[in-house]
């Protein structure tokens, strides 16, 4: 005797007969027993801190933006150079006028304190390297008018500042019918050595 043909079970509706969704069957169900209610419309992912806002729990960047690097400021190595230039002339042409003659190294160091100075308040630029070697210049030549000013002072028994403020024109005509090879090679060194000064302080 043949046993009647049961129809076959349906398939069994997971956890409450909620639709899968994207191939997922769990979607969209909450857990029995789960004390967190489903969220609506979206897929676990597996990620604890999925949907989370950029910038929480540390996100976004991590370090503020690099600040950038100073500009060199050139007017002011400029103005370090003129003061440098000033101050050297005035102890160069002191040492010349109390010994009565030029000192080569005398002017090596007014033109390398100048570029030096000059280069560490303005940077590496080359503009302040030739503002450097034209003071230089300047006050190597100031120098050696501020000793000629002395010798002569001394000379005529009269102060420093009437001859050199007072008969500046023939202070000038003093040192060009003084000058020779030397004095114009002192004059030489001095922008050289604010070349080397810059480089250094570089």
């Amino acid at each position: 005797m043949s046993q009647p043909v049961q129809p076959p079970n349906p398939p069994q509706q997971p956890y409450g007969g909620g639709q899968p969704t994207d191939g997922n069957p769990y979607a969209g169900q909450q857990q029995p027993g789960s004390p967190y209610p489903a969220h609506p419309g979206a897929a676990p992912t597996g990620n604890p801190f999925a949907g989370q806002q950029p910038g929480q729990f540390g996100g976004g960047t991590p370090f503020p933006p690099a600040p950038q690097a100073s500009r060199n400021n050139i007017g002011l190595g400029v103005l370090t150079a003129l003061g440098t230039a000033i101050v050297a002339a005035i102890l160069y042409g002191v040492i010349a006028g109390s010994i009565e003659r030029e000192v080569g190294y005398a002017a090596v160091g007014v033109g390398f304190l100048v570029g030096f100075a000059a280069s560490k308040v303005g940077g590496a630029n080359p503009l302040v390297g030739v503002v450097s070697a034209a003071f230089s210049l300047g006050a190597v030549f100031l120098g050696q008018l501020v000793g000629m000013s002395m010798i002569l002072a001394d000379g005529l028994g009269v102060g420093f500042s009437e001859v050199f403020f007072d008969h500046f024109g023939d202070v000038l005509d003093v040192w060009k019918h003084e000058a020779d090879f030397m004095t114009y090679l002192f004059l030489a060194l001095g922008p050289i050595a604010a070349f080397g000064g810059a480089k250094r302080a570089g």
